[in-house]
C-alpha cells in the first residue's frame, strides 16, 4: 500500500485501475469536478488535471462530487488504518460507528484522549477533513447504501443514516452525489434485498478474493446458542446473531460466500433493527466481523514468499481473520476459553447465556437472548459459576473492568494500551490478552506462539517457517494455520436451535 499521496505512484495505480487502491485514496478530476476510486472504469484523465486525497471527506471538502459510475463511496475503508492504528485510522473506526451522530466531537476525542482542536488538526493532517466532514460523509455513505439497496421511506432513511432533519438528508445528498434521494432510487443497477418481517437488506463491500465458506466454519465452530446460528450449505455460510446495540437490541444475518479473484465482492447482510437510528453502528459492527477491510492480495503475496507457509495461502485465497461484533462480549468468552477445548469454552459460553442473558425475540429458531454486559458479568459470583474459581475470579474482574471503562475494546484506544490494561487485571495473560487483539481489536500482526494448534500447525508444516518474516500479517498466518487442522472442513452442518449447553 501507498504510505503516502505521492502524485506517480497513485497516477500509476489509477493508469492501472488497480483495485487494491479503492478505499486507500481518492483520484479527483479539476476539469469535470468529480471524484473517483482508482479503479474507475472511465477514461484516465491527464495527470495536469488530477489531484489526489485520502478522504472522500477531503474530496467533498475540496469541492467535489461523487462519480456517478464508480461509487467511490461504495468501497472497503484503508487496509492501512488497521496495519498502522494510527489515530486517524481508530477516529475512523469510531467514527463509522456512529460516535459523532451519539456523543458529538467530544465524545469522540474523549474516547481517543486528545483535545477537540487537536484532534481536529490530526485528521486534517492525515485525511484531509476534520471529524465532522467525515461524520457527514459517513451519514451520507450509510443514507446511499439504504436509498439504493432497500425500499425504505426517505424519511426514515435520513433519521437511520444520522440526519437531524430530512431537508439536510436531502441537501447532502444534492450536494455530494449531484442527484435528489429519488435519483439515487431510480439509477440502481440491482434490485433492492427483499425486506421482510421487518428487517432491511443491503450489501456489504469487501476486497477479492474472499474465503466465505472458511469464515463461516470458524464461526459455527464457536456459535453460542441462544446468541448465535450458522447455517452451512454448499458453498455458503448463512451466519445470525442478537445485536447489543447503542440505542437498542437488533439482529444481524450476513452471507458468507466465496468470491475469487476479480469477483464482485459484495456480501447480502439483513438487519432487523428495534431502533432505525442504530443502522450504522450495525453495518460497523458486520464489517468488523469479516474483516471487510482486508487486502487479501497484498497478504498472500507477503505470507506466499515463505515456503513453508505458501501452500497454505494457494489452498485458501481471501482467509480473513473472524473478527467481533461487541469487544466486551469477545473478552468474556476468552476468559471462558482459558485452558479448555473450543467446544467445552462453547457449552460455558452457552450456560452464561441461559443463566444471565437479556431474553429477546429475535424471530430467529434458536436465537433467544443477548450476550450478558460487563455489569451483569461484573456481578457474577465466581464460586457458583460453572468453572475454575481463579477462572471466575478473573471473569468477574475482567467484567468490571469493561463496565468502568479501565478495559475499553471498541478499537479507540491504542492498542498497546490496551494490551497492557487487559495484562494488569487478575487471570488475564498474554494469550488472553493476544486473543482479545486478534479478534476485538482487529490487530493483523497477533502471533500466538504458545497456542497449541500453531504448535501443532507449525510442527505439521516441515521447513523452517520463520514467524517473524510474516509481520505485518501474522494474524492471518495465525488463521491459515488454525484452519489447516480443521479435519472436517468440507463437511456440510448447521447449529441447530435445539442444541442444549451440553448438559
Amino acid at each position: 500500500m501507498l504510505t503516502d499521496l505521492d502524485p506517480e505512484a497513485c497516477y500509476a495505480a489509477v493508469r492501472s485501475r488497480d483495485r487494491r487502491f479503492d478505499g486507500v485514496f481518492y483520484i479527483a478530476v479539476r476539469t469535470t469536478g468529480i471524484y473517483c476510486r482508482p479503479s474507475c472504469p472511465a477514461r484516465t484523465p491527464a495527470a495536469t488535471n488530477v489531484s489526489f486525497h485520502r478522504s472522500a471527506a477531503a474530496a467533498q471538502g475540496a469541492g467535489y462530487r461523487a462519480c456517478k459510475r464508480c461509487l467511490p463511496d461504495a468501497v472497503p475503508g484503508s487496509p492501512d488504518w488497521d496495519v498502522t492504528a494510527t489515530v486517524a485510522g481508530r477516529a475512523m473506526r469510531l467514527i463509522a460507528d456512529g460516535i459523532v451522530d451519539r456523543e458529538g466531537v467530544d465524545g469522540l476525542a474523549g474516547r481517543l484522549g486528545y483535545s477537540n482542536r487537536h484532534l481536529g488538526r490530526l485528521l486534517r493532517a492525515e485525511l484531509g477533513a476534520g471529524p465532522l466532514a467525515l461524520a457527514r460523509t459517513q451519514r451520507a455513505q450509510t443514507a446511499r447504501v439504504l436509498v439504493e439497496t432497500t425500499e425504505l421511506p426517505f424519511a426514515d432513511i435520513a433519521f437511520a443514516s444520522g440526519f437531524s432533519s430530512v431537508r439536510q438528508f436531502n441537501d447532502t445528498l444534492r450536494e455530494i452525489y449531484a442527484t435528489t434521494p429519488s435519483g439515487l432510487r431510480g439509477r440502481r443497477g440491482r434490485p433492492a434485498l427483499p425486506r421482510s418481517g421487518g428487517s432491511i437488506g443491503l450489501r456489504l463491500a469487501v476486497r477479492a478474493p474472499f474465503a466465505g465458506v472458511a469464515l463461516g466454519r470458524f464461526l459455527a465452530a464457536r456459535a453460542v446458542p441462544g446468541v448465535e446460528r450458522v447455517d452451512l450449505a454448499e458453498g455458503r455460510a448463512t451466519y445470525r446473531r442478537t445485536l447489543r446495540l447503542p440505542h437498542a437490541p437488533g439482529l444481524l444475518e450476513v452471507d458468507l460466500v466465496d468470491v475469487p479473484v476479480g469477483g464482485s465482492a459484495q456480501l447480502d447482510v439483513q438487519l432487523r433493527l428495534d431502533d432505525l437510528r442504530d443502522t450504522a453502528a450495525a453495518l460497523s459492527r458486520a464489517r468488523r466481523l469479516v474483516d471487510a477491510d482486508a487486502d487479501p492480495l497484498a497478504v498472500a503475496e507477503h505470507l506466499g514468499a515463505d515456503p513453508a507457509l505458501a501452500p497454505l495461502i494457494a489452498r485458501r485465497p481471501g482467509l480473513r481473520v473472524p473478527g467481533h461484533v461487541d469487544g466486551d462480549e469477545l473478552a468474556v468468552r476468552a476468559v471462558l476459553g482459558q485452558q479448555v477445548s473450543v467446544a467445552g469454552a462453547r457449552t460455558v459460553a452457552c450456560r452464561l447465556v441461559a443463566d444471565h442473558g437479556t431474553p429477546y425475540d429475535a424471530g430467529v429458531d434458536g436465537l433467544t437472548h443477548l450476550f450478558p454486559d460487563a455489569g451483569r458479568v461484573a456481578s457474577l459470583t465466581p464460586e457458583r459459576l460453572p468453572m475454575p474459581r481463579a477462572r471466575g475470579r478473573a471473569l468477574a474482574g475482567l467484567g468490571a473492568a469493561l463496565a468502568d471503562g479501565r478495559v475499553v475494546l471498541d478499537r479507540g484506544p491504542d492498542r498497546d494500551d490496551v494490551r497492557r490494561a487487559l495484562l494488569d487485571l487478575p487471570g488475564i495473560g498474554p494469550w488472553t490478552a493476544d486473543y482479545i487483539a486478534l479478534r476485538a481489536l482487529g490487530h493483523p500482526d497477533v502471533f500466538m506462539a504458545t497456542d497449541l494448534g500453531v504448535r501443532h500447525a507449525m510442527a505439521a508444516l516441515g521447513g523452517e517457517p520463520e514467524p517473524a518474516r510474516w509481520a505485518p500479517w501474522r494474524s492471518y498466518a495465525q488463521l491459515h494455520l488454525w484452519t489447516s487442522l480443521d479435519p472436517d472442513r468440507d463437511r456440510v452442518t448447521t447449529t441447530s436451535e435445539d442444541e442444549s449447553c451440553g448438559q
